[in-house]
C-alpha cells in the first residue's frame, strides 16, 4: 500500500514544480517588457534654441538600463522646456538624451552654431579637451566623384571644412579616447551645414590647432 500512498504526493509535487516554472517564465516576460516613458523631439531644433513643449511627445521604450545613455524621462519635461536648450542640432524623431541638451545660460555666440560629432579613435587628437581649438576636415571621400577613396596612399582625399572650431565638450563612452567619443564643437554658422553632413557620414577628422604663445 505504501507505493500507492506516495502517488498523490508525487503528483502534487509535479504540479507544484510546473506552477513554479510557469511563474518564473511569467516574471521573465514581465521584466523583458518593462517600459519607461521618455521624451522624443517631433521637429528639428537648432543648436542653442529652446526646446518648445509643442515639439516633444511621450514615447514608451524598453528600459535598457544603460549607464552610458541617459535618456530624458517624460516626467522631466517641465524642467527640460524651462531650463534647457539644444546643445547640438536635434533632428525630428530623436529620442532625447542628456548629451543633446545644455543649460539655458550657456548661450551660443552670435553667428556661431554647435555641431555634435560622434568620433572614433584616430579621428581626433588624444589630448583634446574643452576649449581646444581644432580644424575639421572631411576625409575618406573623393570630392569629385563623391565615392569613398580607399586606394590613396595617404588614406583618401581630405577637404578643410573649418580651420577654427572650439571644443565645447568631449565625452567618451569609456573615457576620452576610448570607444566612441561625443564631441560638441562651436563652429561658424556658415560652416555648420557642411560639418553636420560630413559628421552624418562619419567622415570628420579633427586636428589640433596650435595657439599662439605671444
Amino acid at each position: 500500500m505504501a507505493p500507492r500512498e506516495r502517488k498523490p504526493a508525487l503528483a502534487a509535487l509535479a504540479v507544484l514544480l510546473i506552477l513554479v516554472g510557469a511563474l518564473g517564465a511569467t516574471v521573465m516576460v514581465m521584466r523583458a517588457g518593462d517600459k519607461v516613458s521618455v521624451v522624443v523631439v517631433t521637429q528639428d531644433v537648432p543648436a542653442g534654441d529652446k526646446i518648445p513643449e509643442a515639439a516633444i511627445k511621450e514615447v514608451m521604450m524598453s528600459d535598457i538600463s544603460d549607464n552610458q545613455v541617459h535618456l530624458i524621462r517624460w516626467g522631466q519635461r517641465n524642467d527640460l522646456t524651462s531650463n534647457y536648450q539644444a546643445a547640438t542640432n536635434i533632428m525630428a524623431g530623436s529620442v532625447l538624451s542628456e548629451s543633446m541638451i545644455t543649460a539655458k545660460g550657456d548661450a551660443v555666440p552670435p553667428g556661431k552654431s554647435i555641431v555634435g560629432l560622434s568620433l572614433k579613435d584616430g579621428q581626433f587628437p588624444d589630448n583634446l579637451d574643452t576649449g581646444s581649438i581644432v580644424a575639421a576636415y572631411r576625409v575618406g571621400t573623393d570630392v569629385a566623384t563623391g565615392q569613398s577613396d580607399s586606394t590613396s596612399s595617404t588614406g583618401g582625399s581630405s577637404t578643410l571644412i573649418s580651420g577654427h572650431l572650439t571644443v565645447r565638450s568631449a565625452v567618451g563612452s569609456d573615457g576620452l579616447g576610448s570607444g566612441t567619443t561625443l564631441v560638441n564643437v562651436i563652429v561658424d554658422s556658415a560652416d555648420a551645414g557642411a560639418l553636420a553632413v560630413a559628421a552624418s557620414a562619419n567622415e570628420v577628422a579633427l586636428v589640433l590647432v596650435p595657439t599662439s604663445s605671444g
